[in-house]
């Protein structure tokens, strides 16, 4: 496992729950290759060290920027090694292995999770024998596992970002405004759920509801007047109501 943060953590966890062995856990702070590698018994290193070039496979769990910025003498010869990145090509790691590809946890991981949420898989890989082994190994983890090009994880990379960070981004603009007119919060917290929970069963687009796809002005203008106050918020508001009454 390279790299020691939320992806690499929960990672791996999920690949020893599933009776894979972590041998060796690489970090460019050692401290922390020492703090997740005694998690899984496994031996670590920084950057600077040696490899351990038994293993099967080598994941690089690390910022998308440090694909490109720190990897360039890292070589595992014919040894497969993937990336976990989202908006990434897979080619960016063609000088470190002659068999490379993809291993995309589409999911919102962070070190601290108690429950390992489901997490969908999108594989690739340079050659048909290599994108076989990484579905194989990815269905061990996920009952949800799809092959994806360097396009398709892209786009869906996009859509990722619009559907949860931008999503917890109005969460968060909405907090800050029931904050500042003293009311709570907390009681939109269900309304939160069912929303979240109905495009299980539905498409989005057939379950919006609210003012704007009625077209209800006189509550869009009362809306707009109790914004008077925020804005930036007011701004928000006018730009995805438009989006909703035009789509």
């Amino acid at each position: 496992m390279v790299g020691a943060g939320n992806v690499a953590t929960i990672l791996g966890r999920l690949i020893s729950q599933n009776n894979h062995v972590i041998s060796q856990v690489i970090s460019r702070n050692i401290n922390h290759a020492r703090e997740l590698a005694d998690r899984f018994g496994a031996t670590y290193t920084d950057f600077a060290g040696e490899f351990d070039l038994t293993a099967d496979l080598f994941i690089i769990a690390t910022t998308d920027a440090s694909l490109t910025d720190n990897f360039a003498n890292f070589q595992t010869g014919n040894k497969l090694v993937v990336h976990t990145a989202g908006s990434v090509s897979r080619d960016v790691l063609q000088k470190m292995s002659s068999n490379y590809g993809v291993l995309y946890p589409l999911q919102s991981l962070r070190k601290e999770l108690e429950e390992i949420p489901p997490i969908p898989f999108l594989v690739d890989g340079n050659n048909d024998g290599t994108r076989v082994w990484l579905k194989e190994f990815a269905q061990t983890l996920s009952d949800n596992v799809s092959e994806a090009t360097d396009e398709e994880r892209l786009k869906l990379h996009t859509a990722a970002v619009i559907v949860s960070n931008f999503t917890n981004h109005l969460y968060a603009i909405a907090e800050d405004f029931c904050g500042k007119e003293h009311v709570n919060f907390d009681l939109l917290k269900p309304l939160i759920m069912e929303t979240a929970h109905r495009i299980q069963h539905a498409s989005p687009m057939e379950v919006q509801t609210g003012p704007a796809v009625r077209k209800d002005i006189h509550t869009l203008d009362k809306h707009l007047r109790t914004l008077s106050t925020h804005p930036k918020l007011r701004t928000t508001y006018m730009r995805l109501t438009d989006s909703i009454m035009n789509p």
